[in-house]
């Protein structure tokens, strides 16, 4: 089976889908951006189901960008589910992406968290999934490489999803998904 890819430019908030998926920080407490917008909209049943998975991951060496220790919380390309809350969707799929660096090829670590996201779609048996452009905002991924990941990644991923739509912000976005999705 085919899973089709349609494109969309708008909220992820405002999708509806079985599950909508969020880059989270690895902290899964919420932050900016979609992160934020999702925990926002979502309402505080989101919140509170990151912190009993955040309290239920083992200790780990995540580390501030200031190199401080901050215990437990998802590594980057790994993925876990909530409630939805308030969206219209039954569950937020969570999935850290990579910060983009010129000096590390991180792109094996962002194509995870599409791979994790969907695998965890399977397993909560959702049909449709909602992807924003995973650190293709803050986490500064050059918009026309996250594409590629992106559509690459869901192509060739072995799911019972059947719908992928990669809501998009902007139009910048919007054009550079629409070429790789071609």
């Amino acid at each position: 089976m085919t899973t089709t890819i349609t494109l969309v430019r708008g909220d992820i908030t405002r999708q509806t889908a079985d599950a909508i998926v969020n880059a989270a920080n690895s902290s899964l407490l919420g932050g900016g951006g979609v992160d934020g917008a999702i925990h926002r909209r979502g309402g505080p049943a989101i919140l509170a189901e990151c912190r009993k998975l955040r309290a239920s991951l083992p200790h780990s060496r995540l580390r501030s960008s200031g190199g401080t220790p901050i215990g437990k919380g998802l590594r980057t390309g790994q993925a876990v589910a909530t409630t939805a809350g308030e969206l219209d969707a039954q569950w937020v799929i969570h999935t850290v992406g990579p910060v983009y660096s010129r000096e590390e090829d991180r792109s094996e670590q962002l194509a995870s968290c599409y791979r994790e996201s969907l695998r965890v779609a399977d397993e909560l048996g959702a049909r449709t999934v909602a992807f924003p452009a995973v650190s293709a905002g803050i986490y500064g991924w050059p918009m026309d490489d996250a594409a590629r990941i992106a559509v690459e990644t869901v192509r060739a991923a072995e799911t019972s999803v059947d719908e992928v739509t990669f809501v998009l912000f902007d139009e910048a976005a919007f054009e550079a998904f629409g070429r790789q999705a071609r």
